[in-house]
């Protein structure tokens, strides 16, 4: 699956940290494609057992993390575990089939 991570076209380049939950019940390679992302600003991207995440060539990955975690299976489980972890839930999104996901990130 292709994530799609670029600004909100108010925001020219963005430069605030991420955290991105990627859960899937079958592993998976997420191929992540960006645009206007700062280099060298901390995003981490939390994959389900078995998963990976391929970055495009450039310096975004020096930055960037990857961790597998065991989510809850269920998706209310997993915003309250999120929300405990991190304070909000600020985008979910649920896909029974995709290969491209688009997220605009920013304010």
């Amino acid at each position: 699956v292709t994530l799609h991570l670029n600004p909100i076209s108010s925001v020219h380049i963005h430069q605030k940290p991420l955290v991105f939950l990627l859960n899937s019940p079958l592993p998976l390679v997420w191929k992540l494609k960006t645009e206007r992302l700062a280099p060298g600003i901390r995003r981490v991207f939390f994959v389900s057992l078995g998963s990976v995440v391929h970055f495009e060539k450039g310096n975004f990955s020096l930055s960037a993390e990857t961790e597998e975690k065991l989510f809850p299976e269920k998706n209310e489980h997993l915003l309250q575990w999120v929300q405990k972890e991190y304070g909000a839930v600020t985008s979910f999104t649920e896909l029974k089939i995709s290969r491209n996901i688009y997220i605009k990130v920013g304010e």
